[in-house]
């Protein structure tokens, strides 16, 4: 039988995790020690309080029906939640879980957006804000971000007839790959700005809960008129390591909310119950845990970013996210073909910019995801094995 498969599948090459995993598997096998920066798993631990709360809920054969919608406890917790870590208030209408973030920004433009539509994405950005366009049919339009203006998108540089036919703009601060913060007056600019050009902002709110150096995060829906013409993805994965329960949220303007949800329920009898217990204990709970794992990041990222720049290699701190960014060494051309010499010769694997979009090319990304000691072990080897001075 001849299969002939959808013509989008074309778009949709192995994931470079996918690639990456199998490199380390081969250099593991070749008795390698491997220093994994790579993929974004955090490697803590969940609080005991929120793995009480699915357990103790697991044990209910009650809790194994169809949810069907999100329990009102559950709303309840997230309410309280932006009210207490951002001073936003939601309407019990204005929230809607799902199956974390990514699934969440995969789905949401079918419901925005008609083919041929366009949406706005950074350059360089995570890869699901173009992947999830482009299964609803839209054109993928990415703008620009910059060292020069600060990794922010130039709102002012924008072309006009584009912005005519422009449904949605995706943003993310602190953003990943970039590991850049926005500041405040650049949401106060940009929630008008979009109000005039009848633009849907979805901002990805993943990282507020990691960020560094005094830094707050955020929610843009704190900025006056943003429910008239925002919502905000926030996830429990990174800020409670809730990675494989898979539950975010998407929040703000109701009629958006509302639409989704009316979309999802074709596809969707809600999330498993336990896990919604869970993400209330999480919600609900103390956040003091959240915190203490901030401030090991940042002292992660001190050892790497710092470390990186005594042996030669100019990287800026990450402002905040679970990763960092650098231009790769001067004598390399291509990300790739760096990566790849880097696992081979020191065992450190980290990601190509390259994956991220354009201009993520000729950087890579690293994640901060092993203790203190093993990143300076690290940064040891990449100095021990002489390829930051190549071109030198």
């Amino acid at each position: 039988m001849n299969i002939q498969f959808a013509e989008r599948m074309k778009d949709y090459e192995a994931g470079i995790f996918q690639v990456l995993n199998e490199k380390k598997e081969a250099a593991e096998k070749q008795g390698k020690k491997i220093y994994n920066l790579s993929v974004g798993t955090p490697d803590f631990p969940p609080a005991e309080h929120i793995m009480k709360a699915v357990t103790e809920a697991a044990a209910k054969p009650e809790n194994y029906k169809y949810a069907l919608a999100d329990i009102p406890e559950l709303i309840g917790a997230v309410q309280r939640r932006y009210e207490k870590r951002y001073g936003v208030s939601l309407a019990a209408d204005e929230i809607m879980s799902v199956y974390g973030s990514q699934e969440g920004i995969a789905h949401i433009c079918m419901t925005l957006c008609d083919p041929g539509d366009v949406v706005l994405v950074p350059n360089p950005g995570y890869p699901i804000f173009g992947i999830g366009p482009s299964l609803a049919g839209a054109e993928v339009v990415t703008y620009d971000l910059t060292a020069e203006n600060h990794y922010l998108p130039d709102l002012d540089g924008m072309d006009d007839q584009l912005l005519t036919r422009a449904k949605c703009m995706i943003v993310s601060y602190p953003l990943n790959p970039v590991c850049k913060a926005a500041p405040d007056k650049f949401y106060e600019r940009l929630i008008p700005w979009a109000a005039a050009h009848n633009i849907v902002v979805i901002h990805d709110n993943a990282y507020s809960d990691i960020i560094y150096d005094g830094r707050i995060g955020k929610s843009i829906l704190r900025i006056p008129g943003a429910k008239q013409t925002a919502v905000e993805f926030y996830s429990l994965s990174k800020s409670f390591n809730y990675t494989g329960a898979r539950m975010s949220f998407l929040v703000g303007n109701r009629d958006i909310v509302a639409n989704f949800k009316r979309f999802r329920s074709q596809i969707d009898y809600g999330a498993y119950l336990p896990v919604q217990y869970g993400a209330v204990a999480a919600l609900d709970g103390p956040d003091d845990a959240v915190r203490a794992q901030c401030k090991e990041y940042e002292r992660r990222r001190d050892a790497l970013c710092g470390g990186l720049r005594e042996i030669g290699w100019p990287i800026e701190d990450s402002e905040g996210t679970m990763f960092a960014w650098a231009k790769i060494p001067d004598g390399y051309t291509d990300d790739v073909t760096f990566v790849m010499e880097l696992v081979e010769k020191t065992g450190v694997l980290c990601t190509p910019g390259s994956s991220f979009g354009t201009l993520g090319a000729g950087h890579v990304r690293f994640a901060l995801t092993m203790p203190v000691e093993r990143i300076r072990e690290a940064v040891a080897a990449i100095g021990q094995s002489g390829m930051i001075h190549r071109g030198q």
